[in-house]
């Protein structure tokens, strides 16, 4: 069969970049539980592989990781309300808080504009009822929103229980897709991916708890109010990549505000928050995760931003490890090389503009056996 034209090739790459993405807009809410699911199970494939060897019933093997990964869900459900209902305790004090940070703002704004205290008032309570309003309508879908997520949560289980229980069948269909000389390379690439996929989701375990531990324990010496929410949700919004740490910084200086009318404690949870993170991004995550896939930052922050739009909070999650995987498939695969190249951080040592070498497809070296082959 003749060779298609290169211009036709790019061209049925970037339709089929589209259609997927098109698919997940339409499906999200489908493919999405799917997805976390999978990953979930590869998560839980090494328990799942100590009970069979032990002879355990393979319904039981499977079985009893799911019920730890929801015992452990719940575990930081119940922290997490906790620390929220602690919050909701102090709200008497954190109103009048929050009136003295908005007569101060307003004593200030007045001072060097036109703009009066009795106009902000105003402006203030306009926009209050429009927000109230807002709210109204917010919570008038709120009853399906609610729903869809105990579908998302209950669906869950199920997947990974059935991806578990038939994954011979998913990699014999795997195999039986490519010819029989690329098989080598498809169980690189398998083991390769499982490995990324473990690593980086045990890491991210593990982040939350010292994230938790270290931020909310430090700001406690610190004296600061609510410092063990403020650990948890910046632990929780860290997993974002980029994005999650300035909303984390954010929602900390704003929980910090309404439980202090000084700027001290609010100088002093920015400080700690940035020694915290220097921390966590130069010395502990690169050690416990290992990942030998690295990502441009490029790449990062456009795949979490087309991953909330297209499936919202889940897709930010989860735009990291679907990128490495990627990755992993474009380097092992002769027409997409040049995609595994764009993901990657690996900057050439000279420009391609000078330099013909660099123009061109490169060997990729890998390692397989990184997960025990059953």
């Amino acid at each position: 069969m003749k060779e298609l034209p290169l211009t036709v090739k790019r061209s049925i790459e970037l339709l089929g970049l589209c259609l997927c993405i098109g698919i997940f807009a339409i499906a999200s809410d489908i493919i999405m539980p799917v997805i976390m699911a999978f990953f979930i199970s590869i998560l839980l494939l090494p328990i799942y592989r100590f009970l069979r060897k032990y002879k355990v019933p393979e319904a039981i093997a499977i079985v009893l990781p799911i019920l730890l990964v929801f015992i452990f869900l719940a575990g930081i459900i119940w922290f997490f309300s906790a620390q929220i209902g602690i919050l909701v305790n102090d709200f008497p004090q954190i109103k009048a808080n929050v009136a003295k940070h908005l007569q101060s703002l307003q004593e200030w704004i007045s001072s060097f504009t036109d703009f009066s205290i009795g106009k902000q008032k105003k402006f203030i309570t306009e926009k209050s009822d429009d927000l109230l309003n807002m709210a109204g309508k917010a919570a008038s879908g709120a009853a399906v929103t609610l729903s869809s997520i105990f579908v998302f949560l209950g669906l869950i289980p199920i997947y990974i229980y059935l991806i578990l229980f038939y994954k011979d069948i998913l990699l014999r269909f795997l195999f039986m897709w490519f010819k029989a000389e690329h098989h080598p390379k498809v169980k690189e690439a398998s083991y390769e991916a499982e490995a990324i996929i473990k690593n980086y989701l045990v890491g991210l375990l593990i982040q939350i708890t010292y994230m938790t531990v270290l931020l909310g324990g430090t700001l406690t010496l610190f004296g600061i109010k609510h410092a063990l929410l403020i650990g948890v949700i910046f632990a929780i919004l860290n997993l974002i990549p980029y994005v999650g740490a300035l909303i984390g910084n954010i929602l900390g200086v704003l929980i910090t505000l309404t439980s202090s009318t000084e700027l001290g404690p609010v100088i002093t949870v920015l400080l700690v928050i940035a020694v915290v993170q220097f921390f966590d991004n130069n010395i502990l995550m690169p050690r416990i995760v290992g990942s030998k896939v690295k990502i441009n930052a490029l790449v990062s922050i456009l795949g979490v931003v087309i991953g909330g739009v297209v499936a919202g909070i889940s897709g930010m999650f989860l735009s990291m490890p679907i990128i490495a995987v990627l990755k992993v498939i474009f380097d092992r695969s002769e027409g997409f090389k040049h995609w595994g190249v764009l993901f990657g951080d690996e900057r050439p040592a000279k420009s391609p503009m000078s330099f013909a070498i660099y123009r061109r497809k490169g060997s990729v070296k890998t390692k397989s056996g990184t997960i025990e082959k059953k």
